[in-house]
């Protein structure tokens, strides 16, 4: 593929996919601001979103939707989850024929509990869907620190095609045929990112942190399994590696809800000074949601969206979780099974 990238969304990351785009190949921004897509032209900047850090010299950005993607031969969605949608059926009419879209929303739509590629599949279903996932720090990467990715398409001659758009000497990018299990990682690590920097907010040390990852990392192969992923994916780079980076970074717009939460704030109060989205309150409850239907315990992120919802504190929170009954680690499938068909009979006989 050398011809032409469209990135829709000049936000932090949108902006800094497009960057990487254009070391290899004529990319352009859609932004909706004209004064970011004057900047980008201009300064090779986005002073918005990525203020002092400089932006590919090639890379041009327009307002005009039908332009950057009437000439596209890859379309990347770089919008939030709420917008994804709308946003990709303005999009629609003006995709040519058997161009990809690309997703890099971590993220899942609200009331259809839907994936960003399956909103692809239903919006453009004649298009193949993919998702560039994993432990992806904008600043970091403008900055010109090594970063990996992944690319997960099920398609693997297109994965192969979309890897070599995107990689440049510091941006290294590998491609997985699981694409649900890559889009369950980068959606459920910003619950237990939350988890993360409201432990930081309570002023608890490293070995608290290490223990949501590690247990929120096993919330997430649950869940993930049950859903159809690949167990294998949840300890790679779309799930252990961007967990990791996600908890553990200061330029985390989770973890940094997370902390707010944990030092008292009410979430809505953060979220409304941010200019960003951080995807993990608004996706908390759609998790606690599925982990219900799938039958799987995620005692983390229920709380983290008990703390969202105001129904507890964080440190309210943390006493539960510290108060739950310690069982074998790693524990086996059947004994889960059994525990969970216990409580299942306990709930019936109850509700007689």
């Amino acid at each position: 593929m050398s011809n032409r990238v469209a990135v829709i969304g000049g936000g932090s990351w949108g902006t800094t996919v497009a960057h990487l785009a254009a070391h290899n190949v004529p990319t352009v921004l859609w932004c909706r601001d004209p004064k970011t897509s004057a900047a980008v032209n201009e300064h090779h900047t986005n002073p918005r979103y990525l203020d002092g850090y400089k932006l590919h010299s090639s890379l041009r950005a327009t307002t005009n939707l039908k332009k950057a993607v009437a000439e596209a031969e890859v379309v990347v969605m770089g919008v939030p989850s709420a917008a994804f949608r709308s946003m990709l059926q303005e999009v629609a009419p003006h995709l040519r024929p058997w161009v990809p879209v690309v997703s890099l929303t971590k993220g899942l739509e609200r009331g259809t509990r839907l994936r960003m590629t399956e909103i692809i599949n239903q919006v453009a279903p004649a298009h193949p869907a993919g998702a560039l996932t994993g432990p992806n720090l904008a600043k970091e990467i403008l900055t010109g620190h090594a970063a990996t990715s992944v690319m997960a398409m099920a398609d693997d001659t297109v994965a192969i095609a979309l890897q070599k758009v995107f990689a440049t000497d510091l941006f290294r990018v590998y491609t997985n045929d699981d694409v649900i299990g890559c889009e369950l990682g980068g959606t459920l690590k910003n619950v237990i990112a939350l988890a993360s920097g409201m432990v930081d907010g309570l002023g608890a040390g490293d070995n608290t942190r290490a223990a949501v990852i590690t247990r929120g990392l096993a919330e997430m192969g649950r869940l993930g399994t049950a859903m159809g992923g690949r167990a294998d994916t949840f300890t790679g780079l779309a799930g252990m590696g961007d967990l990791l980076a996600t908890c553990m970074s200061p330029q985390s717009r989770n973890r940094h809800v997370g902390e707010q939460l944990g030092r008292g704030r009410r979430a809505r109060e953060v979220v409304g000074e941010m200019d960003q989205v951080a995807e993990g309150v608004f996706t908390a409850g759609v998790v606690v949601e599925l982990a219900g239907e799938h039958g799987v315990e995620m005692p983390i992120s229920t709380e983290v969206h008990s703390v969202i919802e105001g129904a507890r504190t964080a440190a309210e929170a943390s006493m539960v979780l510290m108060g739950r009954q310690a069982r074998p680690e790693p524990e086996s499938a059947g004994s889960r099974r059994s525990r969970l068909h216990r409580a299942w009979r306990f709930l019936k006989r109850s509700n007689r």
